[in-house]
């Protein structure tokens, strides 16, 4: 006589074994998405998958407590019923909505995931992460303060010893996942570095549509620059070096602010009433969404940028990829002769020359829509198809241009199937973000697409670290935008040393590893740092860009060190800003509150002189300060090879798009 207990455990092993018969005796056919992902990250995206199919499922109950308790039981079933849990997950995905995306990207932070996370995370810091929030500058149309995540191991009194930071923009989406979302990955930072870290919480979409959160990252940035880091609890006795980081939409963000910052640097956005900000001491962009446009196929432009003989180490298994694609349809070899080589028309000499040529012409300041799928992609621009009467005259049939270089089908189209980010994913997204009552130029916005950015803006560019995985949907995005900074940065080079301008050198002491690094990971697609404990080859990836970060920071200080020993004869400085003695607004979680004492108001242009040269002289070498992080990542690191009017007919076409993923329906 079997006992309760010991019927439901075998009445549970005889449905699993009905269901999976034949995957058990070895009859089942091979998992085709298996053989695209490294093991190890395939079983992540198992697992998340059921979590997204148990958190979908229970979404709809309305007590929370209840919610989720049963959002965890549902996700152990469809542990076991993965095929149960692709097809719901897939039903989601095909009529998803805002809802459905932030239950499933928000889930991390419910109370059970949260306390099993933080079960399995190594303990890095000693201090929880502390809710601030960021004044806007004065210069901002925005008035309400940014909520930001200050993660720092150690008192806030601390910071101001300190003059270096990170300043996080998190991804998922432009709609949802909050700091709190990516704790592993910002304590792991703040716990190897010493450094702070503040991640913004800015809002999202669609509540919040373009440009909105963008402001709120650049009113960030300018406050930290111009109240020289008091609004986060430093000295304010000088300007903080601040890296810029970004994953996913994240890096969109952050990307389209140091072109909003760069764009300031050079005087042409409200030139009269902004003064000069720094620009970042550098980016660390991981998958970043540099695109919005979805398109089918690689252009030349694109494709030379990829097959950039300069890049061939860090591009091979990217590019082999592509260039096997119909081998893998027809699986059949075909060669073709010339398809290592880029496509006459667009070889690397000639896009320099032509950009050396053009320095001051309008040129420079326009978009590039022919690196992005913003327009009707384009070839081959070789001699126009050739008339009948041209032709053989014994012969009316059609004849194919011939090829220069393979055709290639863009990321986001070959990896269509992708476990974690879909097209009907990106075409949500980008939906909300932009919303019902905006029409951008896609070919022109580069703030919306920084792929599209003009060459002056990229000349100015700070050094960028990329890290993607090869099988990502969008490792397009950051091969493409790396690409255009070193050919831009090159032909810039080139150009100041054939004038014999002031501080250039010999173009072949150019380095294109200070210009950016690609770090293309194999197996793996997106969203890898997100989940370390699921995939723990995430957690050394993690400090890869710690490492980055600090490297970034120490190059930017010796930088500054050389700067000041060279004499200059004009020393320009803007008036202080009321801005910069803006105190920290901050929220200490489980800790006491700490009073931080603020330096004296009011100043006269004289004893402002004064300091001035005071900090000349602490900066030059008289006073030491802790700058570089308490574990001093100083080494360079290596990369891995391995629409306005609802009476409009195209709103209302927008509005039909986006009712049905807000919730909201056509009155």
């Amino acid at each position: 006589m079997l006992t309760a207990w010991q019927t439901v455990v075998f009445t549970m092993m005889y449905l699993y074994a009905a269901r999976n018969f034949s995957t058990l005796v070895g009859l089942a056919s091979p998992e085709p998405m298996a053989n695209m992902y490294d093991a190890k990250y395939f079983r992540a995206t198992w697992v998340l998958t059921a979590l997204d199919a148990g958190f979908w499922t229970a979404m709809r109950i309305k007590r929370k407590w209840i919610r989720d308790i049963a959002s965890l039981v549902f996700s152990l079933f469809y542990l076991v019923a993965a095929e149960r849990a692709d097809e719901k997950v897939r039903k989601v995905r095909g009529a998803v909505t805002v809802e459905h995306l932030r239950v499933s990207w928000n889930k991390g932070t419910t109370p059970y995931l949260q306390a099993l996370q933080n079960l399995m995370r190594p303990r890095f810091t000693r201090w929880p992460p502390r809710a601030i929030r960021i004044p806007r500058p004065s210069t901002s149309d925005y008035k309400d303060p940014v909520s930001a995540w200050l993660y720092y191991d150690g008192p806030i009194s601390d910071l101001e010893q300190i003059n270096k930071m990170i300043l996080d923009i998190p991804g998922g989406g432009f709609v949802a996942m909050d700091p709190r979302c990516n704790d592993d990955k910002l304590f792991a930072w703040a716990g190897k570095t010493g450094l702070p870290v503040l991640s913004l919480d800015y809002k999202k979409a669609p509540e919040f549509p373009y440009p909105y959160a963008l402001n709120e990252c650049f009113d960030v940035y300018t406050t930290i620059i111009r109240s020289k880091g008091r609004c986060i609890g430093m000295s304010g006795m000088e300007t903080p070096k601040v890296v810029v980081t970004g994953d996913s939409a994240g890096g969109n963000l952050a990307t389209a602010m140091t072109l909003m910052v760069t764009e300031s640097a050079t005087h042409r956005r409200n030139s009269s009433i902004q003064a000069e900000l720094a620009i970042p001491a550098g980016l660390v962009l991981l998958y970043p969404a540099l695109d919005m446009n979805i398109g089918n196929w690689m252009s030349d432009e694109q494709m030379s940028l990829i097959k950039d003989r300069r890049m061939r180490v860090t591009n091979k298994d990217y590019l082999r990829r592509k260039s096997m694609q119909y081998n893998d349809l027809v699986g059949t070899p075909h060669q073709s002769d010339d398809e290592d080589e880029e496509p006459s028309a667009l070889a690397p000499g000639a896009i320099a020359s032509k950009l050396v040529g053009g320095m001051d012409d309008d040129g420079l300041h326009s978009p590039h829509p022919e690196y992005s799928h913003a327009n009707r992609q384009t070839w081959a621009k070789s001699q126009p198809p050739t008339v009948a009467s041209n032709r053989d005259t014994t012969s009316m049939s059609h004849r194919p241009e011939p090829m220069r270089t393979r055709l290639a089908m863009a990321s986001m189209i070959s990896y269509f199937n992708d476990r974690v980010l879909t097209p009907e994913l990106m075409r949500a997204m980008i939906i909300l973000y932009i919303g019902p009552h905006n029409r951008p130029d896609f070919s022109q916005e580069y703030l919306l697409s920084p792929i599209l950015a003009p060459d002056y803006l990229l000349q100015k560019f700070p050094k960028t670290y990329f890290l993607t995985g090869e099988r990502d949907p969008l490792v397009d995005d950051t091969v493409i935008f790396a690409g255009r900074l070193r050919r831009v940065k090159h032909s810039f080079y080139s150009y100041r040393a054939s004038q014999g301008m002031k501080g250039s050198e010999d173009i072949t002491d150019f380095d294109e590893k200070d210009v950016a690094e690609v770090v293309l990971i194999p197996g793996i697609s997106h969203g890898f740092t997100q989940f370390p404990s699921l995939y723990p080859p995430a957690w050394k990836l993690i400090d890869r860009c710690a490492r980055w970060a600090v490297d970034l920071l120490n190059t930017a200080e010796a930088r500054l060190q050389r700067e000041q020993q060279i004499p200059q004869r004009h020393h320009m400085r803007t008036e202080s800003s009321g801005d910069e003695d803006w105190p920290l607004e901050i929220n200490m979680t489980k800790m006491r509150t700490r009073t931080i004492s603020d330096e004296a108001k009011a100043r006269s242009s004289n004893s402002e002189q004064a300091e001035n040269e005071s900090e000349a002289r602490k900066l030059n070498g008289n006073t030491k300060r802790r700058s570089n992080g308490r574990f001093g990542f100083g080494q360079k690191s290596k990369s891995l090879v391995k629409l306005d009017s609802s009476d409009d007919l195209l709103g209302r076409r927008m509005q039909g798009l986006a009712g049905p993923l807000t919730g909201a329906h056509e009155d």
